[in-house]
C-alpha cells in the first residue's frame, strides 16, 4: 500500500544574484537550510532565473570560460535562448522548451551566453540550471553532451486531453525521457490546465522537489505560488499536482541519493579534499583543454 508524501516546507525565491552578466538567479540549492548538497543529493545546485525582461544588445551577455569537474549541469529553457560551448566539443543552442545536459565528469571548460540573434532582439527570459552529482565511479569519465530538443521529450497526455507531463529523464507512467543518467533521476514538466491533475509516485527515500514555474499549484492540497519551491520529506511515495488557475507549469525532480562523501569548492564537486586539490592542479596545468572566450 502506497502512502502520500508529506511536505517538509515551501520556500519563496531568495534574493537574486547575477551569474556573469546574463543570468539573474535565485539559488535554492545549496544555500537554504534543509536544501544543502547532502540534503538533496543527487541535486547539488538549483539556480532559478525567474522571468525577466532582457533588453536588446549587440554585446554578448552570459558567463565566460570557466571549469567544471565531477558532476553534470542541466539547463532547462522556459523562455529565451542560450548558446553553449565546452572544451570537449559539446555545444549548441537551446530555445524555449529545450534542455542542455552536460556531463563535465573528468573536466571541461565551459561557457554560455544568450544566443546571438536572441541577444540582439531581447525578450522574456526564464531558465533553471541544475547540477546533478555523479557517482564516484563516474566522476573521472570522459565528458559528454546531450542536446534534448523540446520535441524529443517523452509525453504523457492527461485525461483532459490538453494537459501533459513532459519527461526529460526517468519515467512517468509508461513514458521514458531521453536523457541518459548515471544514477536514478526523474526530471519532468507538468503542463497543466484548470481542472487537470498529475499523479506522481517515487520511492520514499528519493529526494523529491517541485518548483512552480508558472501559475499557482496545489500539491497534495497545499498551495505553492509561482516561483516557490516545495520539498517533500523522505516518507511516503505519492503526490498530486494541479493548477489552481487556468494554467500552471511544475518542474518535478526526484532522485536516489548517492550516499557518498561530497567535497565541493566552486566549480568542482568531488568525494575527497585530495581530489579537489588535484582538480585545481589539473585546471591550472591546462588539462581541461582549451576554449576560446
Amino acid at each position: 500500500m502506497t502512502r502520500s508524501k508529506q511536505i517538509r516546507f515551501v520556500v519563496p525565491p531568495q534574493a537574486a544574484h547575477w551569474v556573469g552578466d546574463g543570468f539573474k538567479v535565485h539559488n535554492f540549492i545549496p544555500s537554504l537550510r534543509g536544501l544543502g548538497m547532502r540534503d538533496m543529493d543527487p541535486f547539488i545546485l538549483l539556480d532559478y532565473n525567474a522571468p525577466m525582461t532582457v533588453k536588446p544588445s549587440d554585446v554578448p551577455r552570459g558567463v565566460g570560460v570557466h571549469p567544471h569537474r565531477g558532476f553534470e549541469t542541466v539547463t532547462i529553457a522556459y523562455r529565451g535562448s542560450v548558446e553553449h560551448h565546452d572544451s570537449g566539443g559539446g555545444g549548441g543552442v537551446i530555445r524555449e522548451g529545450d534542455v542542455q545536459w552536460m556531463t563535465a565528469a573528468s573536466g571541461v571548460l565551459h561557457k554560455e551566453y544568450y544566443e546571438k540573434e536572441w541577444n540582439r532582439t531581447g525578450g522574456m527570459f526564464q531558465m533553471v540550471q541544475l547540477w546533478t552529482n555523479l557517482p564516484a565511479k563516474d566522476k573521472m569519465r570522459e565528458p559528454k553532451y546531450q542536446a534534448i530538443g523540446h520535441g524529443d521529450m517523452g509525453r504523457h497526455e492527461l485525461a483532459d486531453g490538453k494537459s501533459l507531463v513532459e519527461v526529460i529523464a526517468g519515467r512517468y507512467a509508461d513514458v521514458e525521457g531521453p536523457a541518459q543518467t548515471h544514477s536514478p533521476i526523474h526530471m519532468m514538466n507538468a503542463r497543466l490546465h484548470r481542472g487537470a491533475t498529475a499523479e506522481f509516485s517515487f520511492p520514499a527515500h528519493y529526494n523529491t522537489l517541485v518548483l512552480a514555474i508558472e501559475g499557482t499549484l496545489k500539491v497534495n492540497g497545499t498551495e505553492v505560488p509561482a516561483n516557490h519551491l516545495l520539498r517533500f520529506d523522505n516518507e511516503g511515495e505519492t503526490f498530486s499536482v494541479e493548477a489552481v488557475g487556468d494554467t500552471a507549469i511544475a518542474l518535478v525532480l526526484s532522485g536516489e541519493p548517492l550516499h557518498e562523501p561530497i567535497a565541493a569548492y566552486g566549480p568542482f564537486v568531488m568525494n575527497h579534499e585530495a581530489e579537489l586539490k588535484q582538480a585545481f592542479a589539473d585546471f591550472n596545468n591546462g588539462k581541461f583543454g582549451y576554449l576560446e572566450d
